[in-house]
C-alpha cells in the first residue's frame, strides 16, 4: 500500500493570505511606517558585525533585554521567538496533551484551533455573544466546570478590535488558578489594557507579543513570551535552541532601543485608525453600506456588512485589498492617501450598489 497521511492533516488546507500585486495593502494588519534611514542604518550596521558562520545567541539575550527595557519589565521573564506562530504552536504541542482540553473563543485567531488539530489536541470553541464582546463570567463559569486544561484568545481581538478589560481579565485568571491563559496581546499596543506587568505573578499565564504590529517589523518574524520563572524556565528548555536568527536579533534588538521612534509610530497608528473609523461612520451614515462598524482598540475597523464579498471584489479591482472574512470586512489603517482613495473607492462602490 502507498503512503497516506495521517488523519489529522490530511485534510488541512495552508493559510493562504492575498496574493498579487496592488497598490494598497489594508489586509494584513501590518505597520505602514518603514524604518527611517538612521535607524535602518543602524540596524544593518548590527547585522553585518556579527559572525554569520556562527550559531545564533541561543537566549537572544540583547534583543530579550532591548525588549523589556522597551515595556519596563523584567527581562527574567522574557523568552523570544521566531514570530508568534512559533510560539503558539510550541505552547499547544509542549503544554498540553492530546486528551486535554483547550478552549479557544469564536470569533478569534484561527490559528489557535489550527495548532490545536495539528498536534492532535482537544479544542472546543466558546462562543462570544451577539455583540461579539466575549462574556468572561460565562467563560469562566465554563472553564472551572468543566476541567479544561488551558485557553487561548486574543485580546484585543483579532479579527472583532473589541479588546477585555484588564480588571476581567485578571479576575478570570485568579478565579479559575489551575487552568493555563493563554493571552495574545499582539495588539496590546493600540490599547490601554495590557496585563504584560504582572504577567510573571501568575504561574497559570503567558501572555504573547509580537514586533509585527506597532513596532513594525513583520518581516523579521520576533515574537515573545512573558510568564512567571516556571513557566519561562519550560519554554527555554522546549523550545529549538537556536530559533531566533542572528540577523532578526540584531535588527530587533536596534529598532527596539529606539523608544522615542516607536512611541511615535504608536501614537500616528492610532490617530490613523481613529481616522479610518470616523471616515467609515460617515460613509455608512450617507450610503448605509455597512450593518456595523466595531470601535477598534487594534489598528484595524472591523466592519460587518452583508455587501462584504461585492466590496471586497470591488476594491481588489480598483488595486486596493482589505481582508474578507465571511459577512465581515477587516480594514488596517493605512496613510491619508490610502484612506483617502478608500474612501473615495467605497462611496464609487456605493453608489454602483445603488445604496
Amino acid at each position: 500500500m502507498a503512503y497516506q497521511l495521517n488523519q489529522k492533516i490530511r485534510n488541512l488546507v495552508p493559510y493562504e493570505p492575498i496574493s498579487g500585486t496592488y497598490d494598497i495593502r489594508l489586509d494584513a494588519n501590518e505597520s505602514y511606517f518603514t524604518l527611517p534611514d538612521e535607524i535602518y542604518e543602524k540596524a544593518l550596521k548590527a547585522a553585518l558585525s556579527t559572525q554569520l558562520n556562527r550559531y545564533p545567541d541561543p537566549a537572544a539575550k540583547g534583543l530579550v533585554r532591548a525588549f523589556a527595557e522597551f515595556y519596563h519589565i523584567d527581562p527574567e521573564y522574557v523568552t523570544a521567538v521566531n514570530g508568534s506562530d512559533e510560539l503558539i504552536s510550541l505552547i499547544v504541542s509542549a503544554f498540553f496533551e492530546p486528551e486535554d482540553e483547550l478552549v479557544t473563543v469564536v470569533p478569534d485567531f484561527s490559528m489557535y484551533q489550527f495548532y490545536a488539530g495539528v498536534y492532535g489536541v482537544k479544542a472546543t470553541a466558546f462562543p462570544k455573544k451577539e455583540d461579539l464582546t466575549l462574556d468572561t463570567v460565562r467563560l469562566s463559569a465554563y472553564l472551572k466546570s468543566g476541567g479544561a486544561r488551558g485557553v487561548i484568545f486574543s485580546n484585543p481581538c483579532n479579527p472583532t478590535s473589541l479588546c477585555i478589560s484588564r480588571r476581567h481579565l485578571l479576575q478570570m485568571i485568579r478565579e479559575v488558578p489551575n487552568c493555563l491563559f493563554v493571552v495574545d496581546e499582539a495588539y496590546m499596543d493600540f490599547a490601554e489594557e495590557s496585563i504584560l506587568s504582572v504577567a510573571h505573578e501568575y504561574p497559570n499565564l503567558i501572555v504573547l507579543r509580537t514586533c509585527s504590529k506597532a513596532i513594525g517589523l513583520a518581516g523579521l518574524r520576533l515574537g515573545f513570551a512573558i510568564a512567571g520563572e516556571t513557566i519561562t524556565r519550560a519554554l527555554h528548555a522546549v523550545k529549538s535552541p537556536y530559533n531566533v536568527n542572528t540577523l532578526s536579533q540584531c535588527v530587533g534588538t536596534a529598532v527596539l532601543s529606539e523608544p522615542m521612534y516607536l512611541i511615535r509610530c504608536n501614537e500616528q497608528i492610532i490617530s490613523a485608525r481613529e481616522a479610518l473609523y470616523k471616515g467609515l461612520l460617515k460613509l455608512y451614515a450617507k450610503f448605509r453600506i455597512f450593518d456595523t462598524i466595531y470601535e477598534p482598540t487594534t489598528n484595524f475597523v472591523f466592519v460587518k456588512t452583508k455587501l462584504a464579498k461585492d466590496i471586497y471584489d470591488k476594491l481588489l479591482a480598483r488595486s486596493i485589498a482589505v481582508r474578507f472574512m465571511g459577512g465581515y470586512l477587516r480594514i488596517t489603517a493605512g496613510t491619508k492617501e490610502e484612506h483617502k482613495r478608500l474612501f473615495e473607492a467605497l462611496e464609487e462602490i456605493a453608489k454602483e450598489l445603488a445604496l
